[in-house]
């Protein structure tokens, strides 16, 4: 089984050289932004992201699961996507050859600042629009420290993924 680090070593020449999805990639224009929200500015993407760092989904039931109910076809599509991406990597256990398991590779988790700054934002600007967002003890650490939170999240991830790989 690959380890996480030969991934990245091989990702860039065989990902974005050898791959159709990223060769017929369609970019609007030259903006980082923009291209940014090619990529991850569906419905889903981000909440598959999330899924896979704050809830700790790893297999596709895992997502089905969930409260946000993504249709099992386009999960299908956008855990392929990511995959070709190299956002995420599929792999599964030596002694469960049947089941595949989704684990963010770093690149992957280079997105949970991202996803904090998005939370806080929706904490600050959302909730008298969503009085039932989440809020109480859950959001307390994203609230006071969002450095030590992403922090703390993404070494907890990687611990986790390090059970797999």
């Amino acid at each position: 089984m690959p380890k996480a680090s030969d991934f990245s070593k091989t990702f860039v020449s065989q990902a974005f050289f050898n791959n159709p999805f990223i060769m017929s990639q369609e970019f609007r224009c030259a903006c980082p932004f923009t291209s940014a929200l090619d990529v991850l500015g569906d419905k889903w993407t981000l909440v598959i992201i999330k899924q896979m760092l704050i809830e700790d989904c790893v297999t596709f039931k895992d997502f089905t699961e969930s409260e946000e109910a993504i249709a099992t076809n386009i999960l299908s599509s956008r855990l392929k996507q990511l995959e070709e991406l190299g956002v995420i990597l599929k792999t599964k256990l030596p002694d469960n050859k049947k089941t595949n398991y989704y684990l963010l590779t770093d690149r992957g988790l280079a997105l949970a600042p991202i996803l904090v700054e998005l939370a806080s934002w929706s904490d600050l600007h959302l909730r008298e629009l969503h009085p039932g967002l989440l809020d109480g003890e859950k959001m307390q650490p994203l609230r006071t420290d969002k450095t030590a939170f992403v922090q703390t999240l993404t070494e907890s991830y990687r611990d986790k993924r390090n059970k797999f790989l």
